[in-house]
């Protein structure tokens, strides 16, 4: 056990982080041998077998290819819940966590409609499901490889959410579709300018959907600004936009909003003190 651990310090010590480099061996040594990080103290002259040295070896050769470790295990955790994912959605984000615990902190125990814009993995609508027992809650995206998936993790978590294949862009066609209107409009879409691709980490830029992450940049709102005006026909009134944002925009998105007539936009700031949320009220 302590020489496996070695090698995979070892082999990542030029590539990552330490930091990060701890946090995989956990994740790595949890799904190949079943232990917790407390049992790893226990378990250092444990010998392992070559099934599972050659199962680590296998996993830390894809970690030097910058493959997100999330699609490696084909799994990971958001909001106290297991996802599956795969490189057809984004691997969920602690900012995103952040979006749903706003949502939850002002509406647990209501009753509502609820509607999850650009669901991906449906980690959004899934987590809001399992927290608001009482709220009915519909997701929607236009990847039927993402929708999939997210309809698997809807069973393996026992939540309610229903799934609707649209293209939000498609306003028209999307009221169409997307039957009802809803208490809150929660939508975490692309918003990373094309601009911005040179700053991104080698294991986003190379392995997740391009589709669930950006705009041109010409016209880094675009989401934003169509989800806002599906909003005045599908958002009951005192209804409220909930948005994840680029943190370079949060002016701008307050000003959209404004502009396409909602009140009491509210700028947040996420845990890094970026500006990452906004809520807006119909």
């Amino acid at each position: 056990m302590t020489e496996t651990i070695a090698y995979i310090n070892h082999t990542l010590k030029d590539l990552y982080p330490s930091g990060e480099i701890k946090s995989f061996t956990r994740l790595i040594m949890d799904y190949v041998c079943g232990l917790q990080p407390h049992q790893l103290l226990m378990c250092k002259s444990k010998e392992l077998s070559d099934t599972k040295r050659k199962e680590i070896e296998r996993i830390v050769e894809r970690l030097q290819q910058w493959e997100p470790i999330q699609y490696i295990l084909g799994e990971t955790t958001f909001y106290g819940l297991r996802f599956r994912v795969n490189p057809s959605v984004l691997v969920p984000r602690p900012e995103t966590e952040e979006l749903v615990s706003h949502i939850l902190k002002e509406y647990t125990g209501k009753s509502l409609r609820v509607l999850d814009i650009g669901t991906g993995s449906g980690c959004i609508a899934v987590a809001l499901s399992r927290h608001l027992p009482d709220a009915e809650v519909v997701a929607v995206d236009i990847s039927g490889e993402a929708l999939q998936m997210a309809e698997a993790n809807n069973r393996a978590n026992h939540t309610a959410v229903s799934f609707i294949q649209t293209d939000i862009l498609s306003t028209e066609q999307a009221k169409e579709e997307i039957q009802g209107t809803f208490d809150i409009i929660v939508s975490n879409p692309p918003y990373v300018m094309e601009r911005e691709k040179d700053r991104m980490e080698k294991n986003v830029l190379l392995y997740e959907p391009e589709q669930a992450l950006y705009v041109p940049d010409n016209d880094p709102l675009l989401f934003y600004r169509r989800i806002a005006r599906f909003g005045q026909d599908k958002l009951n009134k005192g209804g409220a936009l909930y948005f994840e944002i680029n943190a370079q925009c949060g002016n701008e998105t307050v000003c959209l909003l404004q502009q396409e007539g909602y009140k009491k936009v509210e700028l947040r700031k996420d845990i890094f003190g970026k500006d990452r949320i906004i809520k807006a009220e119909r």
